[in-house]
């Protein structure tokens, strides 16, 4: 069972939990800029949301059955979340799709609100596609087509997923599935596993490594294009410091860590995953009770979140996360909820809220941390940013 990490004071503060670098050349660039934008109305539905998509985690670790899996997640859930979009052109007319950025996801897909028309490098493979993420899914046919993400990143041979049905995507046009390609297994009919557009990148010859960094940045704001996903290595521009890798784990960019509050022991050793499609940070109830309790929290019934006082905000200490043997620390104010965003999620407009495989680092990690999803490698790494100790809520 998991709980988000989030938390809001009166103030009301809104607790936000629910190595040497690669350098590539900039010329030519291989990255491509991501916006942040939100679909959030209340609290309830955002860490609903987390939750139904921890659980799809789970139950992929369990069975790779996916018509099994969809019949544990038949309970309808709104999708509310921070997302970053990547626009992406797909076919010779270079279309643009708005796609969510996912790692926890492989597919590549759109036709969710852009319809796709195909064109002269489209190829309909015939083959069914069908994803179920928890809290949305989409279902069509694959094919392949051109893929540009930007004049130096163009993928002439992309199977993608063309939705003849979608639910769960907010007005956005589908996926940009950078996750392991071990979780497009079974979502195609005919085939094994389908190359992501990393591999393909790769196979190709335009990216020298099978890696993928992100960076993102804390706002208050909504549609900040802020944040950058970098193909084939780092972007050193974006972090501070070196970079710690440890070893992936499981089927997903899946990392152990160590989870401390001051002198209190959240988690030990603990195996979890790190994901772009999940707002808040989760951790399994038990580790989310003790950090509670260390807090002093309460359960605030109109967002669905937790709530402290000004002056448990001004005792709050930093939460330390041990990765790889390196200590990366959640400051106070980046565990609470966005005190411009309150009203957003049900709350006062004076406040901020808290919110809990055992953990997911989603995006109130995220946006204080470098992150390296390296395939070539199989490893995930972290650095700290410009951002890691912004009091930008």
């Amino acid at each position: 069972m998991f709980s988000a990490l989030s938390l809001l004071t009166s103030v009301t503060l809104a607790l936000n939990i629910a190595a040497k670098p690669v350098i590539i050349d900039r010329s030519p660039v291989l990255s491509i800029p991501l916006t942040k934008i939100h679909n959030i109305t209340s609290g309830h539905n955002l860490v609903a949301s987390g939750l139904a998509r921890a659980q799809s985690f789970k139950d992929r670790a369990k069975t790779h059955d996916l018509a099994e899996i969809r019949k544990r997640q038949s309970v309808p859930v709104t999708n509310e979340m921070f997302i970053y979009i990547a626009s992406v052109g797909v076919g010779a007319s270079d279309t643009k799709y708005q796609l969510i950025v996912d790692t926890g996801s492989s597919n590549t897909w759109v036709g969710a609100t852009t319809k796709y028309v195909p064109s002269s490098t489209s190829t309909d493979t015939g083959d069914r596609v069908s994803v179920s993420y928890g809290s949305g899914e989409f279902s069509g046919t694959e094919y392949i087509d051109q893929v540009t993400l930007s004049s130096s990143l163009v993928i002439k041979s992309q199977s993608i997923g063309v939705a003849s049905s979608s639910a769960g995507f907010m007005g956005k046009d589908g996926i940009l599935g950078i996750g392991p390609d071990d979780l497009t297994e079974g979502t195609v009919s005919g085939v094994s596993t389908v190359p992501t557009v990393t591999d393909n990148l790769f196979s190709q010859g335009t990216i020298a490594e099978k890696v993928v960094a992100i960076s993102f940045e804390p706002t208050t704001t909504d549609a900040v294009t802020n944040g950058e996903l970098f193909f084939g290595g780092t972007d050193s521009s974006k972090f501070t410091g070196s970079i710690t890798y440890t070893n992936r784990t499981g089927d997903y960019w899946g990392i152990n860590q160590n989870v401390t509050y001051g002198s209190t022991t959240i988690q030990s050793s603990l195996s979890g995953i790190v994901d772009t499609g999940t707002t808040l940070l989760y951790l399994e109830e038990n580790s989310f009770d003790k950090y509670i309790e260390a807090t002093g929290g309460t359960l605030d019934p109109a967002t669905g979140l937790y709530k402290i006082t000004t002056a448990q905000y001004n005792a709050l200490e930093n939460l330390v996360f041990t990765i790889g043997g390196t200590e990366f620390s959640l400051t106070p104010n980046a565990q609470i909820w966005p005190r411009s965003l309150n009203t957003n999620i049900g709350g006062s407009a004076s406040s901020g809220g808290e919110a809990g495989f055992n953990f997911i680092n989603g995006y109130v990690f995220l946006e204080r941390f470098y992150s390296v999803f390296d395939t070539t490698n199989n490893r995930v790494g972290f650095a700290t940013t410009a951002s890691t100790t912004a009091n930008t809520n």
